[in-house]
């Protein structure tokens, strides 16, 4: 039975290392474009942080808080921005990326996954302290407004 365990376990974590080598972001084809490089990479970024800023506007008057809740509210805020591209490693680019070896890529795959679940950690906490401070009907419209639905924004099963 140990051994059926065992390898059971190993099975799995090997299927895990292959979705994920699978699910890995593609590299970029080359060198900066009006469609790649780092002017690419600023303008999604800032995409982004202003269609973020436009949802938590938009979350922001939905939950009406009051004014003990404000102070939360910018607690939240702060602690789930985006990390500044400045002072973060970046992707290496595509011909750096191929003169790896496959267990050198899976390692910096692995960093890279570590920073976002160390991120996400950081973000979980910062939600459950603000969503403690939400009354009941505030922790509802929270739910409804807030990442990880499973059936899409909009609600509702298939």
């Amino acid at each position: 039975m140990k051994h059926l365990r065992a390898t059971l376990v190993s099975g799995l974590m090997a299927a895990g290392l292959a979705c994920a080598v699978q699910a890995a972001p593609p590299m970029p084809a080359g060198p900066a474009s009006d469609h790649g490089g780092m002017h690419g990479m600023e303008h999604g970024a800032e995409h982004h942080r202003e269609a973020m800023a436009r949802r938590q506007a938009v979350l922001h008057d939905k939950l009406k808080l009051t004014g003990s809740q404000e102070a939360a509210w910018t607690t939240y805020i702060e602690a789930t921005k985006p990390p500044q591209a400045e002072g973060r490693p970046g992707r290496p680019d595509r011909a750096e990326w191929e003169k790896l070896s496959a267990p050198e890529r899976m390692e910096k795959m692995l960093a890279m996954m570590k920073e976002r679940e160390a991120r996400m950690t950081t973000h979980l906490a910062a939600m459950k302290t603000f969503y403690a401070t939400l009354s009941p009907l505030q922790q509802q419209i929270f739910n409804d407004n807030v990442g990880g639905r499973m059936h899409g924004r909009h609600g509702g099963r298939g």
